[in-house]
């Protein structure tokens, strides 16, 4: 039987070597990750119950064709409203750290957009999802397409306020990433949602949307934790270990 409860105790494996004081601390730290499963579905809660948000202008973006790999011309504009596929679903964005001050990409936000390409047919099945950066058009379709970004609707901000709007640029051009949810209401309006930042507070300053990322999940899981370790846009290749 899988997780079997043994002598009270909610057993993860059947290792038969396992200290009593492993045991012991193992179910504190269950119980404590129970209590934080609650408490980020009492969190998520309180998301779903937040007001109607402010009406928005109706944002025009430049996209390119929807083939990456069919170069980035013609260009077409789109409405921030033709960005909803059904009446029913929510639209989500995420703010590419890319364009006028940022002349390089983020790599966190690459990072995270390499994930989001992974699961693209999965948010499509609920929701609509895009990318947003103030990079041009031709610049951000070949970062995405040295990236393998073929499943992600791309859309360059750069002649618009929509990401000064959301909290993702500032006055300067300096760019920040930025998760935002919108929604339609039945006149047709767009309607703001919600949207984080990595910034929380003055003492937080890169946790705000960690959840977005499985790297940082998966690295707290490990004895080492984290740490300070910051991703990168290109890694030296690791020497291959022989096998067999």
């Amino acid at each position: 039987m899988v997780n079997e409860t043994i002598n009270g105790t909610f057993r993860q494996t059947n290792l038969p070597n396992e200290s009593g004081d492993y045991l012991e601390k193992r179910e504190e730290l269950r119980l404590a990750e129970i209590e934080l499963m609650r408490q980020r579905e009492r969190v998520a809660e309180l998301r779903r119950r937040l007001p109607q948000g402010a009406p928005l202008q109706d944002y025009i973006f430049e996209e390119g064709p929807a083939n990456l790999d069919a170069g980035d011309t013609p260009t077409r504009t789109v409405r921030l409203s033709e960005l909803f596929t059904l009446p029913d679903r929510a639209l989500v964005i995420y703010h590419l750290m890319y364009g006028k001050k940022q002349a390089k990409a983020c790599p966190m936000c690459t990072a995270w957009i390499d994930g989001f390409n992974g699961v693209a047919d999965h948010l499509a099945q609920n929701i609509n999802f895009a990318i947003v950066a103030a990079a041009d058009t031709p610049v951000l379709r070949a970062h995405a397409r040295a990236r393998g970004w073929k499943k992600l609707r791309l859309l360059s901000a750069g002649s618009n306020t929509f990401k000064y709007d959301l909290g993702s640029e500032d006055r300067e051009g300096n760019q920040d990433s930025t998760i935002s949810v919108f929604s339609r209401a039945s006149d047709g309006s767009v309607r703001h949602f919600y949207s984080a930042h990595p910034r929380m507070a003055s003492d937080i300053q890169e946790r705000g949307i960690d959840l977005l990322s499985p790297i940082w999940n998966i690295l707290d899981l490990t004895p080492q934790g984290r740490g300070d370790w910051y991703t990168k846009l290109e890694y030296a290749k690791r020497a291959q270990t022989s096998q067999g």
